[in-house]
């Protein structure tokens, strides 16, 4: 995918990885809209802001308006995203809610008023940056697992919906990312566990090369993707490995939610 002269709405371009993106689309000589709850403190050249709340009732109506002001908008990458690590007695409800408005219904809702404008419109990219938990589930994450769990699942009817079509629509599942988002419970567990935890640049990169080769889906890391056919093929191995892996998790799944 040539990014020059193209226009993105970057969702999550605030965040750890969606800053990168900035940067690296602008390079490639696209326009990045970059829209967040809080207009972003973003500027440059090639970088536009807008107000936008994924988590809000009214997100349909804020994306009609949001088209109005950019009417040539021609992707959009939602790399937003929200999560907690507690157990499912020390999960709240509100935070149940979050996740799930801004990991699985705002993806919905941006691609029902997306998708059809690029198919009419001839081309469009719809990229989702899911995660490795859309494909394993782990204790101590059940709601933000099933809201990826739910967002593959809805990309991939998604990307068979438009295939007679021009629509790009791209599905990237990162491992553990070195992010602000993550509390010093989950950074202390990963080193427990000998998690690799890869660098938000890195993870960039390889959301704009699953772009430019067209990959339907691309999951990063080693053995992570073996993780996840093995799973899909074989749950009860996974099932007997994490059993083991539980006292170490619970350890810290604790220390969070106290």
């Amino acid at each position: 995918m040539k990014l020059h002269d193209r226009k993105f709405l970057l969702l999550g371009g605030t965040g750890g990885i969606g800053g990168v993106l900035v940067n690296l689309l602008v390079e490639g000589g696209a326009t990045v809209i970059v829209a967040s709850r809080q207009e972003a403190e973003v500027d440059g050249e090639g970088i536009k802001r807008a107000q936008l709340d994924l988590a809000a009732p009214d997100l349909d109506q804020q994306l009609e308006r949001l088209s109005e002001e950019y009417p040539d908008i021609d992707g959009v990458i939602h790399c937003a995203g929200q999560n907690r690590f507690a157990a499912i007695d020390r999960l709240d409800v509100e935070s149940m809610d979050m996740q799930l408005a801004v990991n699985l219904r705002s993806p919905i809702l941006v691609a029902r008023h997306f998708a059809p404008r690029f198919r009419d419109a001839g081309k469009g990219a719809l990229v989702f940056v899911g995660s490795t938990f859309g494909s394993i589930g782990f204790p101590g994450y059940t709601t933000y697992c099933a809201s990826k769990f739910g967002l593959r699942g809805f990309s991939e009817a998604l990307r068979r919906e438009f295939a007679d079509t021009q629509v790009q629509v791209i599905y990237v599942a990162p491992r553990a990312t070195a992010t602000a988002m993550n509390p010093e419970a989950v950074n202390a567990l990963n080193r427990a566990l000998g998690n690799h935890m890869d660098q938000p640049a890195e993870v960039a990169a390889q959301i704009l090369e699953a772009m430019d080769h067209d990959d339907r889906r691309r999951y990063l890391g080693w053995p992570e993707k073996l993780f996840v056919v093995v799973n899909s093929l074989l749950p009860r191995l996974v099932d007997r490995a994490m059993r083991k892996q539980l006292p170490v998790i619970r350890r810290f799944l604790n220390s969070e939610a106290a």
